[in-house]
């Protein structure tokens, strides 16, 4: 749900899913865990379990007016598109963020006929973890760029996002990840015009239903990254809401393939 339709065509989709239900594999959709049946007893019903539920929930930017309309997290937005809505963004867009959600976002808000479309990120090109043929493609579809720039403050009228004050960086010295850290420039900000921001900062999983597993600090499920074990006997995790994210689909469905082999070995041994 959160890719979009000119990347992975739902007809492509329907046939790969169709050639796994060929294979045997029983699908039992619209099942919520958690509230429907229990995590337990599906540990219990099954010799091993492997959790895929991936990483849903949209990171907040901790910016004063967040909660206005027209303010998106970016996985919301593109699941909402996905299920084939057409969420009413206007003419101007801004997206906040680096990554290759962000691009996915950006790409489709043009789709959707915004007229001016901005990606906010806080470093340079250079730094961005998107793809670069992802940036590329986006720049040839009309996406404007605002570089060393951060949001401080969405703006808004009765509730309703009108704009947004950023904040101009530079780069100092290298951070943790080896990037150099954004500092802001004392006095230096822009405003620009808007009817919606979709904040792409990144995504965390919601783990309601799976308390029973071992998370981390940032709320992934905790799984060794050579085996995918869990600390549940039998239980495996794989994809976006283990500790490493894998941000792209094919390490996805790679992830998936090696896990299972582990699962198969694990009930060979038990």
């Amino acid at each position: 749900y959160g890719i979009p339709e000119y990347r992975l065509p739902k007809a492509v989709l329907d046939k790969e899913i169709k050639l796994i239900e060929d294979m045997g594999v029983t699908l039992n959709n619209n099942v919520n865990i958690g509230k429907d049946i229990s995590f337990e007893q599906i540990k219990n019903d099954f010799d091993a379990t492997l959790v895929a539920i991936g990483a849903w929930n949209s990171s907040k930017m901790r910016v004063t007016g967040e909660e206005l309309d027209g303010v998106w997290g970016g996985i919301d937005f593109l699941r909402e598109v996905a299920l084939g809505n057409k969420p009413e963004i206007g003419k101007n867009v801004a997206v906040c963020g680096g990554g290759n959600t962000a691009m996915d976002a950006c790409r489709v808000a043009v789709r959707l006929g915004a007229e001016n479309v901005y990606v906010i990120y806080r470093r340079t090109k250079d730094e961005m973890p998107a793809d670069p043929q992802e940036i590329l493609e986006s720049e040839e579809e009309g996406v404007i760029y605002k570089y060393l720039t951060n949001p401080i403050e969405f703006t808004g009228i009765n509730g309703k996002l009108n704009g947004v004050i950023l904040q101009k960086m530079e780069l100092g010295e290298p951070d943790e990840s080896g990037r150099r850290r954004p500092v802001a420039i004392e006095g230096e900000t822009e405003t620009i015009e808007l009817d919606s921001v979709i904040m792409a900062i990144g995504q965390y999983p919601n783990l309601t239903g799976f308390e029973c597993l071992e998370a981390t600090r940032k709320n992934t499920i905790s799984a060794d990254e050579s085996r995918f074990t869990t600390s549940l006997q039998g239980v495996f995790a794989v994809g976006d809401m283990r500790v490493k994210p894998l941000r792209q689909i094919v390490t996805a469905v790679s992830d998936g393939a090696v896990a299972a082999k582990f699962a198969e070995e694990y009930i060979d041994l038990h």
